[in-house]
């Protein structure tokens, strides 16, 4: 009885209800429609994922870039440092060549005084001796 309706495209499936289309495609579209359901299924899956995995490299990435921005702060700062201390030791090595060449003088003005002193000593007592 199911071939004389097959003729014209009408079937009886196993649970006796009409089809038009064969039991056999029926049944391969719904297999494909699961299969469909799941594949969407798991994109959404893998599309939730991609989204919280790039949110999750953004923060990194933030993250990461202030503490460059940190880094670079901090270098900025050591080297104006280092240039300070830089400029502050020529400051203190011209002192000491500035204070070096007022004790060589004052020691000569000391030399000088001194044979003055003795000359003046010898003077007075050449005086007070004549």
């Amino acid at each position: 009885m199911a071939d004389p309706l097959a003729k014209y495209g009408i079937y009886i499936d196993d649970l006796s209800k009409i089809r038009v289309l064969e039991p056999e495609v029926a049944n391969q579209t719904n297999k494909l429609k699961e299969e469909c359901k799941n594949f969407i299924s798991k994109i959404i899956e893998f599309q939730t994922n991609s989204d919280e995995f790039i949110e999750i490299i953004d923060q990194i990435a933030n993250e990461v870039e202030k503490e460059k921005m940190k880094t670079i702060g901090t270098r900025n700062l050591l080297r104006s440092i280092e240039k300070e201390r830089d400029a502050q030791k020529q400051q203190i090595q011209a002192q000491i060549v500035e204070k070096s060449m007022e004790l060589e003088r004052l020691r000569i003005q000391y030399d000088s005084l001194k044979k003055i002193e003795m000359e003046q000593l010898e003077t007075i007592e050449q005086l007070t001796v004549n």
